[in-house]
C-alpha cells in the first residue's frame, strides 16, 4: 500500500522536495501541491512531465498523481533592465508567426488566424515580413491596393490596407508582381522598420508577424525593433521539419533574445478528403509535431488538416476560416483560442518582453 512516508522519502530521493507545499496520500491518489522554479510555461509543463514517469516508474501506472503547479512569487521590486526599444503606442499583444523552414504553409496559418481574431471581434494586424516572398496581398486579396499617406499628429504615416477586419502591410503593395525584391538584409531591415514604426496601426488588440522561414536578419531586426509579446511556430509533422523548428525555438530561447513561445500548430497534420469527412490519413507523419512539443515542454495550439480548400480560398484571396459552420473554421476558432489562453498565461506570469539589442551572434553583425 502507498504510504505518505513513502511518497515523502521518494521526493526527497528525486530532490524535489524543496518545491513541494503540500501532499496527501488517499488510496491510489496523490495529491502534491508544487511551486514551479520558473514562471515559464515550459517549466512548469516540464516538470509535470517529470513528475508523473518519475512516479509511475517508482509506484506504478496505477497510481493517479493529481498535480497543482503555481508559479514562483514576483520579486517585490521589479527588474531594472535597460529598456532597449520602444512599444508601439495602440498595440497590445505583438506576436510573432515563425516556422523552421519554408513550405509548411505558415502564412496560410498566419492569414487564417488573423481573420480569426478578427471574427472573435478583436482588433487585429498583419505584417507580412517576409520581404522576399510576400503572400498576404493574394492570401487576403488585395493584390494591387496601394497603402496611402495620412497625417498623423503632424507626422505622414502609411495607413494599412484592410479587408475582412484585418489591418494589413507587406512589401507586396510596393513591389510589382512580378518584380523580385533583391535587397540586402540593412535595406529590407529599413523597410520592415518603416511598416512598423511608420505606419497608422491605430488600436490593436494582436499585430501578427508573418516572418521569413528560418533564422536570420530579418528576424533579429524585428525583434530588435519591438518588444514581441511571445512567438508561435508553425511545423509539418514530418522529421525534417521538425528538426528545423528546434533551431527556431532555440533562437526565441537565447538567453539574449528570451522571447516565451506560446505554442506549436501542426499544419497538414493529416488529410480528408471531402467524400470521406471522417477518415483521417498521416500523409506526413503522426502526431510528430505533438511529441516534439511535450519534449520541449510547450503546448500544441492546434492541429491543421490538409484539406483543398485551404489551399484553394488561399489563392482566390479569401481564407478557408472564413468559411461559416464548417470543419476548417471551427480547427482556427479553438487554435485561436487555445494561443490566446497561451498568452494570457504569458502576460500574467512573465514580464513584458523588451525589445533586443543583439551585440553579437554567429555571422551576424552588431546592429548599428
Amino acid at each position: 500500500m502507498l504510504t505518505k512516508s513513502k511518497v515523502q522519502d521518494f521526493l526527497k530521493e528525486i530532490e524535489v522536495d524543496d518545491l513541494v507545499s503540500n501532499f496527501q496520500v488517499m488510496g491510489d491518489d496523490v495529491y502534491i501541491d508544487m511551486t514551479a522554479h520558473s514562471p515559464a510555461m515550459h517549466e512548469k509543463k516540464k516538470l509535470e512531465v517529470a513528475m508523473k514517469q518519475a512516479f509511475a516508474s517508482e509506484f506504478g501506472e496505477n497510481i493517479n498523481l493529481k498535480l497543482k503547479i503555481t508559479s514562483p512569487e514576483p520579486p517585490a521590486t521589479p527588474p531594472t533592465n535597460e529598456i532597449k526599444g520602444k512599444q508601439i503606442p495602440g498595440i497590445q499583444n505583438i506576436i510573432a508567426i515563425a516556422s523552421g523552414k519554408g513550405g509548411v504553409g505558415k502564412s496560410t496559418v498566419a492569414a487564417n488566424l488573423a481573420v480569426t481574431l478578427a471574427k472573435m471581434g478583436f482588433k487585429v494586424g498583419l505584417l507580412d515580413a517576409d520581404i522576399y516572398g510576400p503572400s498576404v496581398p493574394t492570401m487576403l486579396d488585395t493584390e494591387g491596393q496601394k497603402p496611402i499617406s495620412v497625417e498623423v499628429n503632424g507626422r505622414n504615416l502609411m495607413k494599412p490596407i484592410e479587408n475582412y477586419g484585418v489591418k494589413m502591410l507587406s512589401i507586396g503593395y510596393f513591389s510589382g508582381a512580378n518584380q523580385a525584391v533583391v535587397w540586402r538584409g540593412p535595406m529590407a531591415s529599413k523597410a520592415l522598420n518603416q511598416m512598423l514604426r511608420d505606419a497608422d496601426w491605430g488600436e490593436l488588440d494582436f499585430l501578427l508577424i508573418d516572418l521569413p522561414p528560418g533564422t536570420g536578419d530579418i528576424h533579429l531586426s524585428i525583434i530588435q525593433e519591438v518588444p514581441v509579446t511571445g512567438a508561435v511556430i508553425v511545423s509539418t509533422p514530418q522529421h525534417v521539419a521538425l528538426a528545423d523548428v528546434r533551431k527556431g525555438i532555440a533562437m526565441f530561447n537565447m538567453e539574449s533574445i528570451n522571447i516565451p513561445v506560446l505554442g506549436l500548430i501542426e499544419n497538414m497534420a493529416y488529410f480528408t478528403p471531402e467524400e470521406l469527412p471522417d477518415n483521417k490519413y498521416y500523409i506526413f507523419g503522426k502526431q510528430g509535431a505533438q511529441f516534439m512539443a511535450e519534449d520541449l515542454g510547450i503546448p500544441v495550439l492546434g492541429e491543421i488538416p490538409l484539406i483543398q480548400s485551404i489551399r484553394e480560398a488561399g489563392d482566390v484571396g479569401r481564407p478557408a476560416a472564413l468559411q461559416e459552420n464548417s470543419k476548417i473554421s471551427d480547427i482556427y476558432t479553438k487554435t485561436a483560442q487555445n494561443m490566446i489562453e497561451s498568452l494570457v498565461e504569458r502576460n500574467k506570469n512573465l514580464p513584458a518582453t523588451e525589445a533586443v539589442k543583439i551585440t553579437t551572434m554567429a555571422g551576424c553583425s552588431p546592429k548599428k
